[in-house]
């Protein structure tokens, strides 16, 4: 079989990059369902984008790179895409945007886009040997209990990172584009909680309120969550894509809140009540019950008692509270994965590798990582738009 472009991964790259690049398109993927990550995410009803994506939201070797795709197919483009498909969405919190109904019909109009483009989908389909002929990609197919043969002139990598594994993610892109010679930076798990060994945060576990999580590099002011392995929430997950092995993190408990006036006031007006009482006007009780040793004031104390040296030490403890996870939760709950592809191997306008012509890569299989909220998903549409739109360009297409 001799087609013009071979595109491995049914995901949302790889459906975008073929309903960009037309006929003569052949996706393949082991997978029973296309778009799976699609159809999972935002609790079922995708957080397909956002409007505020902007390249300062991404992490990547080179933080220039995503900005050629990104502005040529943003955000904007993509909403008019859905509501001209009839998909009515809504606004979260912080621009996120995401299905009024299912998720599933993201996938269904990316379907329709590619067959409209003449593009085939191969499910159940798994790739056996791959090589270079001098001339093109020869891949031997496995399929419906067949091995066939297909040539294409070009190949792209679009089989995302090593996130969720039990959905079926492996490194596959990582072990093609090694085998082709561009270089991987080592991939780690992004978007993921926090554990910590001894099992501190046990009898918080469910609890979650707004935090400032940061560290020296970045900060986030969103919901964390207490689990029983550790932290979670988004604002932990944020900033875990920013965190290295072995480093401190801080909490501020009451972001934006003056914790010391309140303290003050309530020394004033309610001497008599205890600092528990008091924290417990701005906390969650499960969380305050659990202070003592971090507020370094017992909490039976009378707020009366405190001087203003106390007041400013534990409004200061309580606004940069000091945690060192011990590591993460790993790819089995990572939404994302850091690292890939190295984008100085790519061209950032067409995604094609310099050194190998004919082989692209997209998504998340490329060192470009997007934070939570729809980021991810936009730039799997403009880096498969990019891809796309370059390959039937080259094929002559209009």
């Amino acid at each position: 079989m001799q087609i013009e472009t071979l595109i491995l991964g049914a995901g949302a790259a790889g459906l975008m990059c073929a309903a960009h690049a037309g006929s003569g398109t052949l996706v393949i993927d082991h997978a029973r369902a296309p778009g799976e990550k699609i159809r999972i995410s935002g609790g079922g009803r995708c957080n397909f984008t956002n409007l505020g994506v902007e390249p300062a939201r991404f992490l990547s070797g080179n933080p220039h790179f995503c900005k050629s795709a990104l502005a040529r197919y943003t955000q904007w483009d993509f909403i008019e895409l859905v509501s001209r498909h009839g998909i009515a969405w809504h606004e979260k919190t912080l621009g996120q945007l995401f299905c009024d109904g299912k998720a599933t019909q993201i996938v269904a109009m990316l379907l329709r886009e590619m067959d409209a483009a003449g593009a085939e989908l191969w499910l159940r389909s798994s790739l056996a040997d791959l090589r270079h002929d001098g001339t093109g990609f020869v891949a031997r197919v496995e399929r419906e209990g067949e091995t066939r043969e297909v040539r294409a002139r070009n190949l792209v990598l679009a089989t995302g990172g090593k996130s969720i594994p039990k959905m079926g993610a492996t490194g596959l892109a990582y072990d093609i584009a090694a085998r082709f010679g561009l270089e991987i930076v080592s991939p780690r798990a992004g978007l993921v909680p926090f554990t910590f060994p001894d099992g501190r945060f046990s009898d918080l576990s469910g609890l979650s309120l707004p935090v400032r999580a940061s560290n020296d590099r970045a900060g986030f002011d969103e919901a964390m969550l207490f689990t029983h392995r550790g932290l979670s929430g988004p604002a932990i997950l944020q900033l875990s894509s920013y965190w290295a092995p072995g480093e401190a993190i801080r909490l501020d408990l009451l972001p934006g809140a003056d914790l010391a006036g309140h303290l003050k006031a309530a020394r004033e007006t309610s001497g008599r009540k205890s600092v528990g009482t008091v924290l417990g006007q701005l906390l969650p009780a499960r969380l305050v019950g659990g202070l003592d040793a971090l507020s370094g004031a017992p909490l039976a104390t009378p707020v009366g008692a405190l001087s203003d040296k106390a007041i400013a030490e534990l409004a200061s403890r309580l606004a940069s509270w000091e945690l060192t996870p011990q590591g993460t939760e790993g790819w089995r709950t990572a939404e994302v994965t850091l690292g890939g592809i190295a984008t100085d191997a790519l061209s950032s306008k067409t995604m094609e590798a310099r050194d190998c012509p004919g082989l692209f890569a997209i998504g998340e299989a490329v060192d470009v990582t997007g934070w939570l909220g729809g980021y991810n998903f936009q730039w799997a549409w403009s880096s498969g738009a990019a891809c796309g739109t370059a390959l039937r360009e080259r094929s002559g297409m209009s």
